[in-house]
């Protein structure tokens, strides 16, 4: 799958266009950053190929990894600390939102979709992809479509948007699906892969990462006519306008120089 960043009306206009960054004296999390001389990045450890563990250091890379990478560099900028240290947290798709919500996390670039609920609870960025639900499963599985899991096993993520919604459209359309909310992704495709559950049902971006994972790729296959679509933005505390401007100003820049497509 070929990864490249797509914003959607508005969105694009915004980024294209420079904004004041902030003001003369900084507040929120900018001032919290620049008392403590750090900044703390949330990471996924399985969101394959977003923000992920890819070997022994333990340390996150992939395509929203190194849009938050770059924002760093903004802030870097902006705030005049060439020397500001990073802090990494391991979140979850259960946690993720709380630890931005309290201050343990300042941003989380990794595979978050934005929907009218989250948005009262956390601010976003513009966004870095569109993505849409479909499910994985095995070609040999006999499973070509939604309409094939009447009455079988299957897993997706907890906390995620897509769990709300296979639950919703198994009871709306009467399928009696037992759906298995597994912790992570990768959790997600084990239970799939051992034959648990029939299909795993995710963003198609996250469900190629795990196909690409796999032992042997070829035996699986994305299926399915779109059931949702998102916009993966990354994540701020509500109420502060003048951090999320500074990252949204970053994200323009990276847009506006091409920048983007290269990541």
């Amino acid at each position: 799958m070929r990864i490249v960043p797509q914003l959607l009306g508005a969105a694009i206009a915004a980024a294209l266009i420079s904004t004041p960054v902030f003001a003369a004296e900084l507040t929120g999390t900018l001032k919290k950053i620049k008392e403590s001389g750090t900044i703390t990045l949330g990471h996924r450890d399985s969101s394959i190929p977003f923000s992920y563990i890819a070997d022994a250091s333990g340390k996150p890379v992939g395509y929203s990894h190194d849009v938050q990478l770059a924002i760093v560099e903004g802030l870097k900028k902006q705030l005049d600390m060439p020397d500001l240290k990073i802090k990494y947290n391991l979140v979850t798709s259960q946690t993720r939102i709380p630890l931005v919500q309290n201050g343990t996390v300042d941003l989380e670039c990794g595979s978050t979709g934005v929907t009218a609920e989250r948005q009262k609870q956390v601010a976003f960025s513009y966004g870095f992809i569109y993505v849409k639900g479909q499910l994985l499963t095995a070609k040999d599985s006999g499973i070509k479509g939604f309409d094939d899991l009447r009455d079988k096993n299957v897993v997706t993520t907890a906390g995620t948007t897509n769990e709300r919604f296979i639950k919703s459209y198994s009871a709306d359309h009467k399928m009696g699906m037992n759906v298995i909310s597994a912790k992570d992704h990768g959790e997600a495709f084990k239970m799939l892969e051992t034959g648990r559950a029939v299909a795993f049902y995710m963003d198609d971006a996250l469900l190629y990462g795990e196909r690409a994972k796999a032992r042997d790729p070829h035996k699986w296959v994305v299926v399915g006519d779109e059931q949702s679509r998102e916009i993966y933005s990354c994540m701020v505390r509500k109420d502060d306008p003048q951090f999320l401007a500074v990252v949204n100003e970053t994200l323009g820049d990276l847009y506006r120089s091409g920048e983007i497509n290269g990541i």
